[in-house]
């Protein structure tokens, strides 16, 4: 896999988050509804590739869920249940930052759920999805690819930089030990679940920039025509008056940051 250098990334990336402000002003247009599901290992790079596509949308259009585990209450519902709470409404994109498929991953492995909720599980996951695609939701399903060498290496640097030290939790550090474990499960998963009405795409991402392009590329591609010109320009009327400078009364600004 070829690797691509910092600046041609960025170049090519600002080129398509262009590319999802007019999907957005489509979705706002048509009051289409889209959800994107990322799924992959630990230290994959789901959270960058969410943070590229959301960069510049409309907090409000785009929402990003990362749900914790479930509470005792939620243990206690239809499985989906407190996903759907989640689902997009007219107008949004919906960036899930692991899903439902947790059942069919982490809660298969570790044995948080029942070999009868699993098995369910793959059963009912379809089913789900085809209600969903049947309201009219737009369901990309993305998991996102990554070699044991090239997750150890991340997880060495999660573990050294205390700026990532949070992404690290003993969940990750048990699920080294269950690599084989993670492979079957994501196996049988895919068999299961990639379906014509909602199928898996697999992206590469030893390369993390590259992974991003190639995911962002494909689901601009793959939705219906978003060429939308910007019909929210709006003129800024002329001044009235000279331009004032800003007064302030009692309190005052805090000193600006000194960079010694």
């Amino acid at each position: 896999m070829s690797k691509i250098d910092r600046d041609s990334y960025r170049q090519q990336l600002q080129a398509m988050q262009l590319e999802l402000a007019g999907m957005a002003r489509w979705l706002q247009r048509r009051n289409q509804r889209v959800l994107v599901l990322f799924e992959g290992r630990d230290t994959a790079g789901k959270g960058g590739a969410i943070q590229a596509i959301a960069e510049h949308l409309n907090p409000r259009q785009c929402r990003n869920v990362a749900l914790p585990k479930p509470n005792d209450r939620e243990s206690t519902q239809w499985y989906f249940q407190r996903y759907v709470a989640h689902l997009p409404a007219a107008g949004e994109i919906v960036l899930m930052d692991r899903s439902w498929y947790n059942r069919a991953g982490v809660e298969k492995v570790m044995g948080y759920c029942s070999d009868a909720e699993y098995r369910a599980f793959l059963q009912q996951a379809p089913l789900f999805e085809q209600l969903l695609v049947n309201d009219g939701i737009v369901l990309f399903k993305y998991w996102l690819c990554v070699d044991q060498d090239k997750q150890e290496k991340r997880f060495a640097e999660r573990r050294e930089n205390p700026l990532k030290g949070w992404k690290l939790s003993p969940v990750d550090l048990q699920s080294r030990e269950k690599y084989e474990a993670y492979t079957q499960a994501r196996e049988a998963m895919l068999e299961a679940t990639h379906t014509a009405q909602a199928p898996w795409t697999l992206v590469d991402f030893n390369d993390q920039k590259l992974g991003r392009l190639t995911l962002i590329r494909d689901l601009l591609d793959r939705l219906p025509d978003t060429d939308d010109p910007r019909a929210d320009l709006l003129d800024l009327p002329p001044l009235e008056g000279r331009l004032h400078k800003e007064k302030y009364g009692v309190l005052k600004p805090i000193a600006p940051y000194r960079a010694d």
